[in-house]
């Protein structure tokens, strides 16, 4: 198998983030809101967002955002678009995002990866072997006590704009669902798919800038709001209602 190689590595400075759920008849009257507010992002305005999210196995991560602790990792391979080409390879990013409190930040490399190996039946398989997904971390900072295996692949549409004063970034996502990839850790239905949406609001600091308080967010509450952490919990409520 060809060693993935590593181009690019990038630090995200600290930033804060605001998530507002959606249900769905929030989401055009939001999007209209955003639409109204926020200029588009020039680079990546909309497009699907795949993300195969590692945990140890007893899903220490998941607990860890479950009990709302305020020291929380995530690790996942992260790719964009919805159709991959025939053959080749794709860039791939590796992410370690922490969050202590509300402030969050993080750091990923970029990869390039046989594009077969991100076929949903290979996922089972992490997409980069073991000692390649500890060297990456390794480089990333990020060392582990225990080790790591992918837990579930999640995928949404997002569309991206940002507030032109601040540069404040937002997202709109919508049509969330994760597809359990170790059903030995996960048993029962493996595939989930979250109602409605929701907002997500990126910036420098704790507060949000007046035009998007005035206008996106007077009628809506933001939340906790973790697609892995509520995904999975989707998961085992569905474990516990075949039961």
């Amino acid at each position: 198998m060809k060693k993935a190689t590593r181009d690019e590595l990038k630090a995200v400075n600290t930033r804060f983030e605001r998530k507002f759920p959606l249900d769905f008849r929030d989401l055009g009257i939001m999007l209209a809101r955003v639409r109204q507010t926020c200029l588009r992002d020039p680079e990546f305005p909309v497009g699907q967002v795949n993300s195969l999210y590692f945990d140890t196995y007893d899903l220490e991560q998941y607990h860890r955002s479950d009990n709302g602790e305020y020291r929380k990792d995530k690790v996942r391979l992260r790719w964009y678009g919805d159709h991959l080409p025939a053959g080749g390879e794709v860039p791939v990013f590796l992410e370690v995002k922490h969050r202590r409190g509300f402030a969050g930040s993080k750091r990923r490399s970029r990869l390039m990866i046989p594009v077969e190996k991100l076929a949903m039946e290979k996922l089972n398989e992490g997409i980069l072997t073991r000692v390649e997904l500890m060297e990456e971390l390794g480089r990333l900072g990020y060392f582990s006590d225990k080790p790591l295996r992918p837990v579930i692949y999640i995928c949404y549409q997002r569309q991206r704009f940002y507030e032109i004063l601040t540069n404040t970034r937002i997202s709109h996502d919508v049509g969330i669902q994760g597809t359990v990839i170790a059903p030995d850790l996960l048993p029962g239905q493996p595939l989930i798919r979250l109602p409605g949406g929701v907002l997500e609001i990126k910036g420098p600091t704790m507060e949000i800038p007046v035009s998007l308080r005035q206008r996106l967010v007077p009628d809506i509450r933001w939340s906790r709001f973790s697609k892995y952490g509520l995904l999975l919990d989707a998961h085992f409520n569905s474990v516990t209602r075949t039961i």
